[in-house]
């Protein structure tokens, strides 16, 4: 039979027994293994947890912001809290405008679509909701288009509704919920203040965020009621109108999102003219938000594996510290094992395969351990974790990283015993 070449690659029959020979002496001294381990166990499950935390967050807020549009400007007023800050506000701006928005839209041909927006949060609703009062939206027709709103029963207002200021009005799906429970709403009539509107149709869900983003205001986009823009502004009765501009919002529908920081600046500078400086806006621009989130997200997961690994760290550190510890157990093994022939790569790698045994059993059972540890954040915390594949790639190429360049130190160790005093120590 050739003898195998010191410059010929190991084959995997090679290799066999020097993985079974680790194994063995791993599971003849089991609670030590599982001690060592313990350190890769629960420093692959803080990686594995602590991304899974921050994913499901993200996700979240970057499925809201993609929900905003892209292609879309959003201008916020800044409302007045009391009458003090609205007159030295209103000594310099009248506040946003429909005249804002109609000289936005005549001067900027990158709006190809557009709608002013008035709130009100009605003091009387009939029939009561059972939870927090609904909003109340007045817009134009295009801001279904313009927020993807999804028509589920009935329809929504049109232009000539708008026109005719008719007391029409279309419930979010938390709304009608709270106004009807599981009973049809469309057809029905709801009382807003003094009129009585008749529901012509319900929206699907949206997403929210409980948490204000870069300016969105924080609030139920469920639990919301959409009229005619011109029925609100003319019909509604608002005991609180003298607080508030005329309108409190638009959203403006661009070409293509390519422009929409460009725009945005157009737009800021519209309305610091019109409205001498006084900062009573903001603008938001959602692909911008969209890409400041990602750029986010990366830096808080580099963040969190940092932080993670540290427990990883301390896991090598034990793998290391055990490993000498079994050098000095099997002095006399290996003593016997260069006298008979073992070469000192021999040695070496028998050392290193049970180092990367111990993290790759540990990485295991740390990812395990990770995903439950996630689903019980979720369910105790309520908040909503996911446990990614690149996350579970991420922990477990660590792990075996760790394993192998902290059992390399051992190993070489144990490879340059003296055969003649290694096989005399007692």
């Amino acid at each position: 039979m050739k003898p195998t070449s010191l410059a010929e690659p190991r084959t995997s029959a090679q290799w066999l027994p020097d993985v079974v020979l680790g194994f063995e002496n791993l599971t003849n001294h089991k609670l030590r293994s599982l001690l060592t381990m313990l350190g890769m166990i629960f420093g692959v499950a803080a990686v594995v947890a602590m991304l899974s935390i921050g994913a499901g967050a993200q996700q979240k807020v970057m499925a809201f912001i993609e929900q905003l549009g892209v292609r879309n400007l959003i201008v916020e007023a800044k409302e007045a809290q009391n009458s003090q800050e609205l007159r030295k506000v209103r000594k310099i701006s009248q506040g946003l405008t429909l005249a804002d928005y109609r000289i936005i839209r005549e001067n900027m041909s990158d709006v190809k679509e557009g709608t002013p927006r008035k709130r009100i949060r009605p003091t009387k609703i009939l029939p009561k909701p059972q939870q927090d009062t609904p909003m109340v939206y007045g817009v134009e027709p295009s801001y279904l288009e313009i927020r993807h709103l999804r028509v589920s029963e009935g329809r929504f207002f049109d232009g000539a509704d708008n026109s005719a200021s008719a007391p029409l009005c279309v419930l979010g799906a938390a709304a009608k919920d709270s106004l009807f429970g599981a009973a049809p709403a469309v057809g029905e009539y709801i009382k807003l203040n003094e009129l009585w509107c008749h529901i012509i149709g319900t929206v699907g869900p949206q997403l929210a965020t409980q948490t204000e983003v870069s300016g969105v205001p924080t609030e139920d986009m469920n639990n919301i009621i959409y009229a005619p823009l011109n029925s609100v502004l003319y019909r509604f009765e608002d005991s609180q109108s003298w607080l508030k501009d005329e309108i409190d919002g638009m959203y403006l529908r661009l070409a293509s999102p390519d422009r929409s920081i460009t725009d945005a600046g157009v737009v800021r500078g519209i309305l610091n003219s019109s409205h001498h400086n006084a900062g009573d806006f903001n603008v938001i621009v959602p692909a911008e938000l969209l890409a400041q989130q990602k750029r986010t997200e990366r830096l808080f997961d580099t963040v969190m594996v940092a932080i993670a690994s540290i427990s990883l760290l301390v896991g090598g550190i034990g793998i290391m510290n055990i490993m000498l510890a079994a050098i000095l157990e099997r002095t006399r093994e290996i003593g016997v094992r260069r006298a008979v022939g073992a070469r000192k790569s021999d040695i070496i790698r028998q050392f290193v395969i049970e180092a990367t045994l111990i993290s790759f059993a540990g990485g295991l059972l740390g990812v395990v351990v990770g995903f439950a540890m996630s689903q019980l954040i979720a369910w105790l915390a309520g908040w909503s974790t996911i446990v990614t594949l690149s996350s579970i790639f991420l922990a477990f190429a660590v792990s075996i990283s760790v394993g192998l360049i902290f059992g390399i130190y051992p190993a070489v160790k144990a490879a340059r015993l003296d055969p003649v005093e290694a096989i005399h120590y007692e």
